[in-house]
């Protein structure tokens, strides 16, 4: 079979499972799983695939069309610039959370110290996207669940020159254990109800529940971040994190009750208020 026959084939697996972008996804599946490469499927069209290659990505496809999230097939998705790993176990980062990155970045650059927590770390893409803007920051990724903490310390690994540390613990209950004074308090946290988790898209339900699960309200950890995370902050320091639809001004005014004087929300590229900034300084 050729790619482009695999091509097509692949393609209609895709869309008779119902995937929404299954000639991207098709692609996808085709540089990583099949080695064509990078942007050259459409130049390698009458080039065969090898039985096993081919067996493979029929596997791969059949499992995504089925649901499975095309970054856990692919086993690393790109963000910011870098390549984390990801797969079972493990939240996916997404563009939204690029922003998150990106704002702490230019908040930090304002600072003459840079000690950065990322809580709830998950892969560590928010702590390590901070470090390629910022790369004087110096991070501390904590996560709690022994599957993520794997992939954590796999893509800390795969970043030496980043100033990133890997730590296990429960930002809930363990804040004790963190002490020194923190410039930038950053998270990602779980912020969807319990009762809407059965509601997501098929995709989700493949994601660990552990990083969606915010409680009954979706507040949980942003209550446990302003009572034991902000007295934590140096005088200069502030705080951002990832909210979900209809949560930003919630969250800002929970901040605020809480000594951060100036709240700001920032729109993700959907218009959607999506990041949170708390500081105690003009």
């Amino acid at each position: 079979m050729t790619v482009f026959e695999l091509q097509k084939r692949i393609e209609n697996i895709l869309e008779a499972g119902g995937c929404e972008t299954p000639a991207f996804d098709a692609m996808c599946l085709l540089e990583d799983i099949g080695k064509v490469g990078r942007g050259q499927v459409s130049f390698s069209h009458s080039l065969p695939v090898s039985s096993e290659r081919e067996a493979a990505l029929l596997n791969a496809a059949t499992r995504r069309a089925a649901g499975e999230p095309l970054q856990y097939l692919l086993g690393s998705w790109d963000f910011l610039g870098l390549s984390v790993e990801v797969g079972e176990g493990v939240l996916i980062p997404r563009p939204e959370t690029e922003l998150l990155c990106q704002v702490s970045a230019e908040y930090l650059q304002a600072l003459p110290h840079k000690n950065v927590y990322d809580l709830c770390a998950g892969s560590g893409c928010v702590g390590l996207g901070v470090a390629s803007l910022c790369p004087s920051a110096k991070v501390t990724a904590v996560e709690l669940s022994e599957k993520a903490f794997a992939y954590l310390k796999r893509n800390v690994a795969r970043y030496p020159a980043f100033q990133v540390t890997a730590t296990r613990a429960n930002v809930l209950t363990e804040y004790d254990r963190f002490g020194e004074p923190i410039d930038a308090v950053l998270s990602n946290p779980p912020y969807i109800k319990t009762s809407d988790l059965d509601t997501l898209q098929r995709e989700v339900q493949h994601e660990p529940r552990m990083a969606l699960d915010g409680d009954e309200d979706g507040y949980r950890f942003y209550r446990a971040i302003a009572e034991h995370w902000l007295p934590k902050l140096s005088s200069d320091g502030f705080v951002a994190v990832e909210v979900g639809i209809g949560q930003a001004q919630t969250v800002a005014e929970l901040f605020r009750r809480h000594g951060m004087t100036h709240t700001t929300v920032y729109p993700d590229f959907a218009g959607i208020d999506r990041v949170v900034v708390g500081k105690q300084w003009i």
